[in-house]
């Protein structure tokens, strides 16, 4: 059998039950029967492979598609907006997801041979699945449902596939995520702390001081993994947290736009329907009769901080 077949096959099955499913450490699986409405996620560093149907991934208005036999690479914390575009019951949309956790990718960069620069310093990109990926994906899947057999071997599966991954299409990318004293690194300690206090002024200065690089080139390295400046990475984060309390909280509108860091409600307002395509009341009323659930597996950012999860 092919492998993205027996793999589209072996997630199918496995979330039978549900559409999501956590089947080891830092991995997921997920399906969906229809398309599913766009989800305010944050995205942590991870890998996302589809096996049917496709996926669409959202950063600061620049989609990423990717569909059968693709997979996804996200090398920092991202703001996104996600939804499965192609599913339905006789062919649903199905996706593996494995973070990429720096702890992990370091020591294989030991083994590794010497690789160039990066072609392009960027925090999210799109490539093929190789046969060798998909393997131990597979073989990995195969384990679901014998637990014992999963607890052992799921360590080697994982690092197998982090193995094609760092030699693989993406190597470049995966290996910035396990340099310590990367650009990257330094990158994800000032989106840590702008998550932390997103709700407080930041100036790029201070931003750049703390992740011990000058001011230019925190600048120009956090545009480049992210799309965005500082500030208007805090901005996607204070409004995807708005919409969710707007959803989740009872309160207006102003009220919601001060606690998430807005002083104005006229800019708030402006801003949110600048994003979303429409005013923060009318979205929510949208949003509440469209019965959005996150359907594709992934959760609708909870308030205060959005939720981890794979793009």
């Amino acid at each position: 059998m092919d492998l993205l077949d027996e793999m589209r096959g072996l997630i199918t099955r496995h979330t039978a039950d549900g559409p999501r499913r956590r089947i080891a450490d830092g991995v997921t699986i997920a399906s969906a029967d229809r398309p599913t409405s766009p989800v305010g996620t944050f995205s942590s560093p991870s890998l996302a492979i589809v096996a049917q149907g496709v996926k669409r991934t959202v950063l600061n208005g620049v989609p990423y598609d990717y569909r059968a036999g693709q997979y996804l690479v996200v090398s920092v914390d991202l703001p996104v907006i996600g939804q499965a575009l192609e599913a339905s019951p006789d062919k649903p949309f199905v996706v593996f997801s494995m973070s990429l956790r720096p702890a992990d990718i370091a020591p294989l960069l030991l083994e590794a041979s010497a690789a160039g620069k990066p072609p392009a310093f960027t925090g999210m990109a799109v490539s093929d699945a190789s046969p060798e990926l998909l393997d131990p994906v597979v073989r990995l899947l195969r384990l679901a449902d014998r637990p014992d057999d999963l607890r052992v071997l799921a360590p080697g599966y994982q690092r197998e596939i982090l193995w094609w991954l760092i030699n693989g299409d993406q190597g470049a990318l995966v290996r910035q995520i396990g340099l310590v004293d990367g650009n990257l690194a330094h990158i994800s300690r000032g989106i840590r702390w702008i998550r932390e206090h997103y709700r407080e002024q930041l100036t790029v200065t201070d931003l750049a001081e703390l992740c011990g690089m000058s001011a230019s080139s925190f600048h120009r390295h956090f545009r480049a993994a992210t799309s965005m400046t500082p500030v208007q990475f805090q901005k996607q984060i204070r409004l995807q947290t708005a919409r969710t309390l707007l959803m989740t909280r009872s309160g207006n509108v102003a009220e919601i736009g001060y606690f998430v860091g807005y002083e104005s409600p006229s800019q708030f307002s402006r801003e949110y329907r600048k994003v979303f395509g429409a005013s923060p009341g009318r979205d929510a009323a949208q949003l509440s009769a469209m019965g959005q659930d996150g359907h594709d597996g992934q959760d609708v950012a909870r308030p205060r901080e959005l939720v981890d999860e794979p793009a």
